[in-house]
């Protein structure tokens, strides 16, 4: 592990995970991750800002034997997930006397999970700061974004944000900043719709408070350091907010080549009335790829095979997920095919209860599509257009 220079006082000393394909056991990692943590040194302490993931942990202590000072006298827990705390035992053996700085509700979590004593916290609250001589930090409570013990922590004096797993992006990179690149921001985004949609109110909130600091670098926990805050403060502000773009977003399964033909019915109809339309074969497609293109979709229509009088089970599970995340999708449909009989749109329409979304149409073809058939998809591409004021 290479550390990496931010600043004169500040240090990047996390691991690049190149390699890892899943996080949560669910998430694709399609550009691995990284387990940021960083280490600020003032004139009288130092403070060693979240750790890394306990399958690195020779990787993590490469990086902190690498620095330019051997004592850390606080390690600052933002956050107890264990790809940021897991390592905080071993932080706390290699550094004899250091102290966890965290909020009670983090306190009480890691205790639950790790090996520490009561002994080894030192406990903050919203707004209170910390003195390393020369440079200050101050801790702002952020529950639900996306933990509800998370915090940001702030170095005043060079206006630094350290907000863990807020704004980050999966993406393992050598480069310490962001270029403000298009694959940086689709990271970023597919990171916010994964992990942050669902608490969408909250992270309003706490843009705002962002904002208000006015930080001239952010440091997330995962991915790169961002020198142009605006630049994902930003996307983030257009993400959150209630302004959805006039697309259609079709993910669908096709058991027997049914379900494909009507998607693609659709998809030209779409077309020629000149909406945008994104179809996501669910059976190659990664849940992450669907969960960005719902971030600021009008519609959200699926297509539906039928198994056993219900969803076929990958379409049942893509609607779950949705549901979990929550998007601000305006617009619902569903087009189902079906051999002997269906009760397909009764259990979409109580698997996405969350959506607080107007059901447009629904229309369940027997067999495979007619003419009488694609005369109803037509209507239905009319009622979407008109909806999106295309």
């Amino acid at each position: 592990m290479t550390i990496r220079k931010l600043t004169d006082s500040v240090f990047n000393v996390g691991v690049i995970d190149w390699s890892r394909q899943l996080f949560d056991e669910l998430i694709p990692l399609p550009d691995g991750t990284s387990y940021n943590a960083y280490i600020v040194v003032g004139s009288d302490k130092t403070a060693l800002i979240d750790t890394s993931d306990p399958a690195k942990p020779e990787e993590f202590r490469r990086g902190l034997e690498g620095l330019p000072v051997k004592k850390v006298d606080y390690i600052i827990a933002n956050h107890a997930e264990q790809d940021h705390s897991g390592l905080l035992p071993m932080a706390l053996q290699k550094y004899s006397g250091a102290k966890i700085v965290t909020n009670e509700k983090c306190k009480e979590i890691l205790l639950e999970h790790l090996p520490l004593e009561t002994d080894d916290f030192i406990v903050v609250s919203d707004g209170e700061t910390l003195s390393l001589g020369n440079k200050t930090l101050q801790f702002f409570l952020a529950p639900w974004v996306h933990w509800p013990e998370t915090m940001f922590t702030f170095l005043k004096e060079d206006r630094i944000l350290f907000p863990c797993d807020f704004l980050g992006s999966h993406y393992a990179t050598a480069e310490a900043f962001s270029d403000d690149s298009q694959r940086v921001y689709r990271a970023a985004k597919r990171y916010y719709a994964e992990i942050m949609m669902p608490f969408r109110s909250f992270v309003k909130k706490h843009l705002e408070k962002v904002r208000m600091l006015n930080p001239t670098l952010i440091c997330p926990s995962h991915g790169p350091a961002y020198k142009n805050p605006g630049f994902i403060l930003s996307a983030y502000e257009s993400w959150v907010s209630d302004s959805v773009e006039p697309r259609v977003v079709i993910p669908y399964v096709s058991m027997h080549g049914s379900t494909e033909a009507i998607v693609d019915y659709l998809v030209n109809a779409f077309t020629q009335k000149s909406l945008d339309v994104i179809p996501l074969n669910m059976t190659v497609k990664d849940l992450g790829e669907l969960a960005i293109e719902i971030v600021d979709a009008s519609t959200l229509l699926f297509g539906v095979p039928t198994m056993l009088l219900g969803p076929q089970p990958q379409m049942l599970y893509t609607m779950a997920l949705i549901n979990a995340l929550k998007p601000k999708t305006k617009y619902l449909s569903l087009v189902n095919s079906y051999g002997w009989g269906t009760k397909v749109t009764e259990a979409a329409k109580a698997t996405l209860s969350n959506l607080k979304a107007e059901w447009v149409d629904t229309i369940a073809i027997k067999g495979y599509p007619k003419a009488k058939d694609f005369e109803a998809l037509d209507r239905l591409a009319g009622l979407i257009v008109e909806k999106n004021h295309v």
